[in-house]
């Protein structure tokens, strides 16, 4: 597909998005002063095909209302729009990054290495409902592991990190990789079915980050300094965040398994988060940070980082 088609339907949506609702004649009148248009209107004919690639590509219905002719999107499920939306906003991103070679050397975008190499063939599976045969080497083995045959269900990004979860063929068992460590990928023509009765959604509903099957779900309460609470408000970290606020602090009540990524995630904010409950969860986060204290301490009479190997210095 021409890149610049590609931008005229990301420029439709977004300006419904945007606006609500719009004839063609305001469509038209706001086309006109888009960069990407040549002053002329959107021919009707071209306009409807437009609505029909739009629905195709992005599963987004632009419907017209038959008293005002007006063209507005009709709505979807809550999921669905996150995904619609995180598209869109890169797409959208991508098009103003275009416009901006006069100052390339003043943006900073941070680095995804999963997405370079096989995306495009964990998306395809997706799509396709095929098995992928993968060769994988993971953090903490010294050699790769090929032929693994992987059924998978859905995709997801954390931590500027792509990951694919589904059913090791062999293991017989759920399981996520992370696509920056994988070596070989391959889209098998042998078909699958998901089970009916999963769902990633609820699949993924009590977890924080990409570990889905460890812990039970737990009551968590977290006492954050007015500051960070801001951010936390801004930013919930997971759905089932709830607030009650106080005179010089806030607590955010969640109901989430305590894996370890929720606990990395803990950690990160320093002092200004305190585990309150449940129990297990401030002893672990008190012992992570004892161990880390008797570190340093252990290493605080000890010889300074010889030049030669500071990296800082090279």
């Amino acid at each position: 597909m021409p890149r610049d088609l590609f931008s005229r339907y990301v420029w439709i949506i977004d300006t419904l998005r945007h606006y609500g609702a719009l004839t063609r004649k305001e469509i038209n009148d706001l086309w006109a002063r888009s960069p990407l248009s040549d002053g002329n209107p959107i021919p009707r004919r071209t306009f409807y095909t437009y609505l029909r690639q739009i629905e195709e590509l992005f599963k987004i219905t632009i419907q017209c209302n038959q008293s005002t002719f007006e063209y507005s999107i009709s709505t979807t499920d809550d999921h669905q729009q996150s995904v619609v939306s995180w598209m869109l906003n890169s797409a959208s991103i991508g098009n103003m990054l275009n416009d901006t070679a006069a100052v390339a050397d003043r943006i900073f975008l941070e680095d995804v290495p999963s997405a370079r190499h096989f995306l495009p063939q964990v998306v395809d599976a997706l799509k396709q409902q095929r098995q992928l045969k993968i060769s994988y080497r993971a953090f903490d083995r010294s050699s790769t592991k090929t032929g693994i045959v992987l059924e998978p269900y859905f995709i997801k990004i954390f931590r500027q990190r792509w990951y694919v979860t589904g059913l090791n063929v062999k293991e017989k068992r759920l399981k996520t990789y992370a696509l920056d460590r994988i070596t070989e990928a391959a889209v098998t023509p042998n078909q699958f079915v998901m089970p009916d009765n999963f769902s990633p959604q609820q699949y993924t509903a009590n977890s924080f980050g990409i570990i889905f099957d460890e812990g039970e779900v737990a009551r968590v309460a977290l006492r954050v300094a007015p500051r960070r609470a801001k951010y936390f408000r801004s930013v919930p970290l997971h759905h089932s965040q709830s607030e009650i606020i106080h005179d010089n602090y806030s607590i955010f009540y969640y109901n989430i398994k305590t894996t370890p990524d929720f606990v990395q995630e803990i950690l990160s904010y320093g002092p200004d988060v305190i585990v309150l409950q449940p129990p297990s969860l401030r002893a672990r986060i008190a012992g992570i940070l004892a161990h880390t204290q008797a570190l340093y301490a252990a290493t605080q009479s000890g010889p300074a980082v010889p030049p030669d190997i500071d990296p800082a210095r090279h």
